[in-house]
């Protein structure tokens, strides 16, 4: 079973906490104006028997008026065929109502794969998906940090994803935090 999402994210960071003397206000002062934007989906994958994992696609967009600025049905498809091949096993995706996740495009390529279960989630789920629990986590860790470079920021962002993918008890964390039931529905 896996549950996917995605984020987006740009050299403007997140607003965080920061300590400052006394009648003076902390400024970060940074310029993300025509920066470009970093997109990343992943995915958190669990069978039983083996420890939880996650996998993750990183895009870079340029700024600019009329090109793409978040990830296509090829990208996500891309991600999935990689699991895929690491986990040797058919998949059950659970993802939310992204136009793009259910897209006449994405049908049709969803199609293709006899191994491949598709589960839809409400629109915008954020208790229910625990993959949205990495990606705040990563985005508190990069709080305040003012970014020169978009390619810097996707070096930050992929080295916060890959020490997750070594804390197989931190993402069984996240999806207990659910609380969602992954038993058997069938009555007793």
């Amino acid at each position: 079973m896996c549950f996917e999402g995605e984020a987006g994210l740009t050299r403007r960071p997140p607003k965080g906490r920061a300590w400052g003397r006394r009648g003076v206000t902390p400024q970060v002062t940074v310029s993300g104006r025509r920066s470009g934007r970093l997109s990343v989906a992943g995915l958190i994958a669990m069978r039983p028997g083996s420890r939880t994992r996650l996998c993750h696609r990183l895009r870079t967009h340029p700024s600019g008026k009329g090109k793409r600025r978040s990830m296509g049905e090829r990208d996500f498809v891309a991600l999935i065929d990689g699991v895929h091949q690491l986990v040797k096993a058919p998949i059950v995706l659970v993802w939310d109502r992204l136009n793009t996740h259910i897209s006449h495009a994405m049908r049709e390529l969803i199609a293709e794969r006899a191994w491949l279960t598709v589960l839809l989630l409400p629109a915008y789920p954020p208790d229910l998906n625990p993959i949205e629990s990495v990606w705040a986590h990563v985005k508190r860790s990069l709080a305040n940090l003012a970014v020169v470079a978009l390619d810097r920021l996707e070096a930050l962002v992929r080295n916060r994803l890959k020490r997750f993918q070594y804390r197989p008890d931190t993402l069984n964390g996240f999806i207990t935090g659910t609380s969602l039931t992954l038993d058997d529905p069938t009555p007793p």
